[in-house]
């Protein structure tokens, strides 16, 4: 499958977005944060993600400002976190988060996780790109049942949902979904948490024989199952090398042996588990 660096994912609604992008979650530290961002623009990135849980969206702003990239050259992610569910709330934290980014608009905003009166924020969000706030809508976390429900009564269908998936947790049916519905999938936790994957023997071996690490093998996969990624990291190594995917690919045989490894195993939480719906949220 031949892909480019400069390639976009293009949505329904005819913007589109960066197949490799840059996640911030738990860059707390500003200096950090933005030292990774301008690492990550140099290596090639144009997609940066974050959301106002992070609690770095000022962090993200301020990197926007001095990256020496123009505004309209990147592609700004943020979500709407469980707290501020509402459609007045929605539009509230929206505001905020823009005022912390210190941008005029939002390419992409998401509703964060399925809980509440995500029907209420989605009308606010629908409001907010009718306006011109934010050029594209969707949702994370969302699984099929979730995306039905928001379906009665939306009139604007989201462009993407961001899940986690990787090759322990590969989402086939959920994905088949969503390309049947035109929605763009998203991984989030590409390598999966924990590390377990980069000890992984087939992924070794498939690495090994190709001169590449183990990551950038499991992003490969992704894009190669026409995923877009957001693989985290401060290490200017490996912000680089993650983003070095695009001058090899991997045969059908190697994706057959990655496809093999699913578990169906989640390494972040489930939005349908007894224990996520117990949760309060603030």
């Amino acid at each position: 499958m031949e892909l480019k660096a400069t390639d976009l994912k293009r949505f329904h609604n005819g913007q589109g977005i960066p197949l490799v992008g840059l996640g911030v979650w738990k860059m707390e530290d500003e200096k950090q944060a933005v030292e990774a961002i301008q690492v990550a623009v140099d290596a090639g990135y144009r997609a940066i993600d974050t959301a106002k849980v992070y609690e770095n969206e000022d962090f993200v702003g301020r990197a926007i400002r001095e990256v020496g990239i123009p505004r309209e050259d990147l592609t700004i992610t943020s979500k709407l976190w469980n707290a501020d569910h509402g459609y007045d709330e929605t539009l509230r934290a929206f505001e905020t988060s823009l005022k912390k980014l210190q941008l005029d608009y939002l390419d992409l905003y998401l509703i964060h996780w399925p809980v509440g009166d995500y029907k209420a924020s989605w009308r606010a969000m629908e409001r907010l790109y009718n306006e011109g706030l934010i050029k594209s809508i969707g949702v994370s976390n969302f699984h099929q049942h979730h995306l039905e429900n928001l379906f009665t009564t939306a009139n604007e269908k989201p462009v993407i949902d961001q899940i986690e998936m990787h090759p322990l947790l590969s989402q086939k049916p959920l994905r088949t979904y969503l390309e049947s519905q035109d929605i763009v999938h998203e991984a989030w936790s590409p390598l999966a948490k924990g590390g377990e994957l980069l000890n992984n023997p087939v992924l070794a071996s498939i690495a090994e024989a190709k001169g590449l690490t183990v990551a950038q093998v499991i992003l490969r996969w992704h894009l190669n199952n026409g995923s877009v990624i957001i693989p985290k990291s401060v290490t200017p190594e490996r912000i680089q090398s993650n983003f070095d995917v695009f001058d090899f690919d991997l045969s059908d045989e190697d994706m057959k042996r990655i496809d093999a490894l699913n578990e169906d195993k989640r390494t972040g939480s489930d939005p349908d588990s007894e224990e996520f719906l117990a949760r309060t949220w603030n």
